[in-house]
């Protein structure tokens, strides 16, 4: 349930803001040298200031297809090489825009609840399996249980609350 939490973290850093940062490009696929390769892996991302981030690619070569993976990645952004170097710079996000990504973000928020919940569905079976096999006592199994449901509330209340702060913050920009 943390890893699901953890998760859904990443998938918030990566929904834009309207500041610049690292995270919301490193996830970035670029194919060169006959594999799918991460950015990061291929480049080093730097803020250049609050809405612009600055690309240096390890290996010159490899500017162009960099460019390209960011345009194709559906990021909404429009890298531009400049002198070894390729610079993003972020337009301001409309209304609409913003409003677009505070849905998105719910979307998120509940395929990680669903995830949590997967687990705690999961856990139950295999509760359920062990009182059968006569493994556990079923004073036990609902001892059990109850601390899986709160495992599996404390979880959803950082995943409502991480959300509730990403849409305010999205709003509030």
């Amino acid at each position: 349930m943390a890893r699901s939490v953890e998760f859904f973290k990443t998938d918030l850093a990566k929904v834009r803001t309207g500041r610049a940062h690292a995270g919301m490009i490193d996830h970035v696929k670029v194919s060169c040298y006959g594999q799918e390769m991460p950015l990061v892996q291929l480049a080093t991302i730097t803020v250049g200031g609050p809405r612009q981030l600055l690309i240096a690619p390890w290996d010159k070569s490899n500017e162009a297809v960099i460019e390209k993976a960011i345009r194709e990645a559906d990021l909404g952004l429009n890298p531009a090489a400049d002198s070894g170097r390729i610079r993003i710079d972020l337009p301001e996000l409309s209304q609409e825009r913003r409003a677009e990504l505070v849905k998105v973000v719910k979307k998120e928020a509940e395929a990680a609840r669903v995830a949590v919940r997967n687990i705690r569905r999961d856990e139950l079976h295999s509760l359920k399996s062990q009182v059968k096999e006569g493994e556990m006592s079923e004073d036990e199994r609902k001892r059990c249980e109850d601390d899986l449901q709160k495992h599996t509330d404390k979880a959803v209340a950082q995943i409502d609350q991480l959300a509730a702060a990403k849409s305010e913050e999205l709003m509030g920009k």
